[in-house]
């Protein structure tokens, strides 16, 4: 239970960089499952052109504006007013994407936990040499990405080389932290292979994140949030088959789990 004396600022303020025009539904995706687990407030870094579906679709969303109408090209300002970013899904590889990538990963705070999925990924891979700039973030790769960054490498490896929490997803998702902890997870089905499943963790990832920067260790909060993903899948199909599951019902499944880690 929260202490009822409490407001929307002791729970986080998260920042979500994704969507680009033409790809705003796993940007919804992400933003709703943010602040579905537990984060006061969620600001979404938008193309200009993607503002109205956002705030008609998830109206709780706040939102920053990019320079350009249809990418994301600019960092957005006063990077250090948010407790933990997430960057990556439906942003695309255009070459002023992968610039403004290169430069919100300078220009990060120190100490501010930051989630690289999806299209950050696929310009990290694109850009090996940035994968210094990327020292202590959580990235989300999925197999086909995964390989693209490291190859057949060894994830526990890859983790230490580079100081990365590396969240690589499958059957059983594993966590591998730079100091060679392991986590592998055993809930979640094959239902959870469905558009948008990826953009729903980057979600929960960002808003636990967030809501329990006080009193978790950050590897501790990756590993429940993972967890927590494969839980939602798990309690979508008693109700339903595998093959009707959508990345939403995720999102719905929130409502019936606790994302403070001090629940657990």
């Amino acid at each position: 239970m929260r202490n009822q004396e409490t407001t929307k600022h002791d729970y986080g303020h998260g920042l979500l960089v994704a969507g680009s025009y033409g790809k705003m539904g796993c940007a919804i995706l992400a933003a709703r499952a943010a602040l579905r687990s537990g984060c006061g407030l969620v600001s979404v870094h938008l193309p200009s052109s993607c503002v109205d579906p956002m705030q008609t679709a998830f109206p709780e969303a706040m939102v920053s504006l990019d320079a350009s109408p249809t990418l994301f090209t600019t960092v957005p300002e006063h990077l250090d007013r948010y407790t933990a970013i997430a960057v990556g899904p439906g942003i695309g590889t255009d070459p002023a994407t992968a610039e403004a990538l290169r430069q919100l990963l300078m220009q990060r705070p120190a100490g501010t936990p930051l989630v690289l999925d999806a299209d950050a990924l696929n310009i990290l891979s694109m850009h090996p040499d940035w994968l210094s700039l990327a020292k202590g973030a959580i990235i989300t790769p999925h197999a086909r990405e995964y390989e693209r960054l490291f190859g057949k490498a060894d994830p526990a490896a890859m983790a230490a080389k580079h100081s990365l929490t590396v969240v690589k997803k499958a059957h059983h998702t594993c966590v591998y932290n730079p100091d060679g902890q392991v986590y592998k997870n055993t809930t979640g089905n094959a239902g959870m292979a469905t558009a948008g499943s990826g953009d729903v963790l980057t979600g929960i990832l960002l808003g636990m994140l967030c809501s329990n920067h006080l009193h978790a260790k950050m590897y501790d909060i990756v590993c429940h949030a993972v967890e927590t993903h494969g839980k939602l899948g798990d309690i979508a199909i008693e109700k339903q088959s595998e093959s009707s599951l959508i990345a939403s019902d995720l999102i719905e499944n929130l409502r019936l789990v606790s994302t403070d880690i001090t629940e657990y």
